[in-house]
């Protein structure tokens, strides 16, 4: 009888932890602590957290305490992650075709271009990341890459002799660099700093904010002054997280999550101008090209294209970026 007692007892013990642990929902991100992005997903995991009632719990991975990007994907594939909020390079690990909307220089010219295009592009992106298994609950974007170097450079071939940080994950990338005579040097977001101090890397693609944050302008305190490509990105979930759900808690997230990306899109290109600012009164160099220079830019960008079209981007998805731009581009000049 106390054997019976007892197993019934360890039985409901488990059924109850199993119970909590489908109310679990774990998000990784790389964006900073506190930081606007945070705070984002911190707000709508609460209006899962009240949804779901119950034992649920929130929580949130920021800092990259979760691995890179592609770690992220691979921790959502195996179940120790339910979603991430992730940028283009983490994206693309689900579905390739996403990598348009971040991964081609000098194409997009404004945030209304990218609006534009991201919003055509919307429902056909996101039946192909449910096809892979993900829910796309925000769209989001971080700013503008800018170049931050510890030597000034204005043009192209200044940053020849530079050591670019890299994205690991990113191999395509970096032997198109290469071939351009650029040096590439792949590494994860931690390692920026440690890497800038040793003189392992002395070049970092960054959005000011994030510059700012992570204090990368104090080690590379010149800027480039130029829009080289918005840095874009989503928070997605795992379908099987997302088909746990009730369908009230889905309407719920959905709006949390769709205001969310609102919100992350229109603070985050406040930020940028501010966070120029502010490291410019902490000793930070803007360097602007002129009109000559900025020709030069727009020449290695024509000599990028044809080898990103088909290896970063799929031919499809790169030309119809472009038909949208010329169709946009237009319609305002009419």
């Amino acid at each position: 009888m106390k054997t019976k007692l007892m197993a019934l007892f360890l039985g409901t013990l488990l059924a109850i932890s199993a119970l909590a642990a489908d109310k679990q929902l774990r998000i990784g991100t790389l964006a900073p602590k506190n930081s606007l992005y945070h705070r984002q997903l911190m707000e709508m995991g609460e209006a899962w957290r009240t949804a779901q009632g119950g034992n649920a719990r929130y929580l949130v991975y920021p800092d990259g305490s979760q691995g890179g990007e592609t770690d992220m994907v691979r921790r959502m594939r195996i179940g120790q992650l339910q979603g991430g909020l992730l940028s283009v390079v983490g994206l693309r690990e689900i579905e390739p075709s996403i990598a348009a909307l971040q991964n081609m220089p000098l194409m997009f010219r404004s945030w209304e271009e990218v609006d534009y295009v991201r919003e055509k592009m919307r429902p056909g992106m996101e039946r192909k990341f449910l096809d892979k298994g993900f829910v796309v609950l925000a769209w989001g974007d971080a700013g503008w890459v800018r170049f931050f170097s510890k030597e000034a450079g204005v043009r192209p071939d200044d940053y020849k002799k530079m050591k670019f940080f890299a994205w690991v994950s990113e191999t395509e990338q970096q032997e198109i660099m290469k071939t351009l005579g650029y040096t590439p040097v792949p590494l994860e977001t931690a390692d920026i700093l440690p890497s800038i101090q040793t003189g392992m890397i002395n070049a970092v693609p960054s959005t000011p904010y994030f510059a700012l944050a992570t204090q990368i302008y104090n080690m590379a305190p010149n800027m480039l002054d130029l829009n080289w490509a918005p840095i874009v990105g989503a928070l997605v979930v795992t379908r099987k997280a997302w088909d746990e759900m009730t369908p009230e808690v889905q309407a719920t997230v959905r709006e949390a999550g769709q205001k969310a990306g609102a919100q992350i899109r229109l603070k985050a290109r406040q930020e940028v101008d501010e966070a120029v600012e502010a490291m410019k009164k902490r000793g930070l160099v803007v360097n602007k090209p002129n009109a000559e220079q900025m020709k030069e830019w727009n020449d290695l960008a024509e000599k990028l294209y044809p080898r990103i079209r088909g290896k970063l981007v799929p031919v499809d998805t790169f030309d119809e970026v472009v038909g949208h731009l010329k169709a946009y581009r237009t319609g305002k000049a009419k």
